[in-house]
């Protein structure tokens, strides 16, 4: 071990340890349902990431803190970053120099590259984050598009993945997170022996202290497609995207994943960008617009909604991290330093503190409640309710008036809230029925409201 390692060794333990002192919770764990997330000690978690894919490759630490400052004030708990960087990220140096291998080589790692993770994860610690973590961009492992080289096999991806496992077995504030935008299976093709190996290495370099997911590629692709039988995945994953134009139909891809054995959490963990051309893959031509904020709360919503554990936003220009030093990449139209502040990074937030308001931590998904009023694609509703049916909320994209089985005996409040400006507006109590209508304060494209009725106790 070089003297600058011992060095670093030291001060990382030191700085783990006082930052460990304010994380009060654990871990995450499936809950006992198997549909959401909760800490060790049991309290629950609402999965709120954000899409920071080249956080490590081309951000100093100084712009990080900046970064994380930012995203922690809007509520986001977990950012999602990858170690191997999708462009170039095994050849071009990080903003200190570093390359993360030695001669490409998955078996020789390069310290003072990951020093620069030690201490994002550090950072994110004291500001009781999650970082969501990919130890490789898929694209260094499955052949096809992508800048490569495919470096993996799965005796080094064993290798590799014990390492980095050991490595940060310490941190209880991380999501393992494969896949990296690749499927695991593709015709004849199959890499799930590799991925395997590399969960594997994972799991003993942890000593079992892990939880993992799978990000697949995008297209209304879900882990459960692929890996499904897979003992070592703990949450699914899908990528509704930015490929197929408006209104991706996520909700019908958490209801299938939901219906599938071994229950298993699942989420969105890339729905549309904000501020990304709306034009498909391959071109992404911005000629049809760019998805705004609008478009991002339709998708989060209406995933969350129908059963999800939580959802990751995403910004065009964050995920890349475009600056004035990098080349632009499909179009993006801002720096991500003026990015970081558009209206869809605080409206994903709202989401998270309404669930959390209403501690609506065990929703049940139910469209069948509503008798009129439902649409499709740009309007389809969806809706929940707890177990005992105190809690009902419907999430209408469109404000307009629909008609529902309230399932409620005795008296409700009803209460309509504003996902644009995280605002309350409340009706008078009224008697339950069996069948009741609800009009929206404001109708129209546009004006997407959370209706919320609550059973009034005596």
């Amino acid at each position: 071990m070089t003297k600058y390692v011992l060095i670093l060794s030291l001060c990382l333990a030191c700085t783990l340890t006082h930052a460990q002192g304010s994380w009060q919770h654990g871990q995450l764990k499936v809950t006992p349902d198997g549909h959401m997330l909760q800490y060790t000690d049991g309290t629950p978690f609402f999965w709120l990431g954000d899409t920071g894919w080249e956080l490590f490759h081309r951000l100093t630490l100084e712009e990080i803190k900046t970064y994380l400052d930012n995203r922690a004030a809007k509520g986001f708990n977990l950012i999602q970053a990858v170690a191997l960087a999708e462009f170039d990220g095994l050849k071009r140096p990080n903003r200190y120099g570093q390359v993360p291998f030695q001669q490409l080589d998955p078996t020789k790692p390069n310290e003072q590259y990951f020093s620069i993770i030690d201490s994002t994860l550090k950072m994110a610690l004291e500001r009781n984050m999650f970082i969501g973590l990919l130890p490789t961009w898929g694209d260094k492992v499955t052949p096809g598009w992508g800048e490569g080289p495919v470096v993996f096999d799965s005796s080094n991806a064993y290798t590799y993945g014990k390492w980095i496992g050991q490595r940060y077995r310490k941190f209880p504030n991380i999501v393992w997170i494969l896949g990296g935008d690749r499927p695991a299976r593709k015709g004849s093709a199959d890499w799930t022996p590799i991925w395997r190996q590399m969960a594997k290495g994972i799991i003993d370099g942890t000593d079992h202290h892990c939880i993992l997911a799978y990000h697949p590629g995008g297209g209304s692709y879900s882990t459960s497609q692929f890996i499904q039988g897979e003992s070592w995945l703990n949450i699914n994953m899908f990528q509704s995207g930015h490929g197929s134009g408006h209104d991706v139909p996520c909700w019908q891809l958490v209801y299938r994943d939901r219906s599938l054995l071994p229950i298993r959490p699942t989420l969105d963990a890339e729905p549309n960008y904000e501020d990304h051309p709306v034009n498909p893959w391959p071109t992404w031509d911005p000629a049809n617009g760019y998805f705004n904020d609008y478009d991002v709360r339709k998708q989060c919503y209406r995933s969350v909604f129908a059963g999800a554990c939580g959802v990751t936003y995403g910004h065009h220009a964050i995920w890349q991290f475009y600056s004035p030093r990098e080349e632009k990449i499909n179009h993006a139209d801002r720096y991500w330093t003026e990015a970081i502040d558009r209206p869809g990074a605080f409206q994903v937030g709202y989401l998270r503190q309404l669930i959390e308001k209403w501690r609506a931590w065990n929703r049940v998904p139910d469209t069948t409640m509503i008798e009129n009023g439902q649409g499709e694609k740009g309007t389809y509703c969806t809706a929940f309710k707890t177990p005992d049916s105190s809690l009902i909320m419907v999430y209408m994209p469109v404000g307009k008036t629909i008609t529902l089985k309230t399932l409620q005996p005795g008296s409700i409040k009803i209460t309509w809230f504003n996902p644009r400006d995280n605002s309350y507006h409340e009706e008078k109590t009224r008697k339950s029925a069996k069948s009741m209508s609800f009009t929206a304060p404001q109708p129209g494209i546009g004006k997407d409201w959370v209706l919320i009725l609550s059973r009034i106790t005596s």
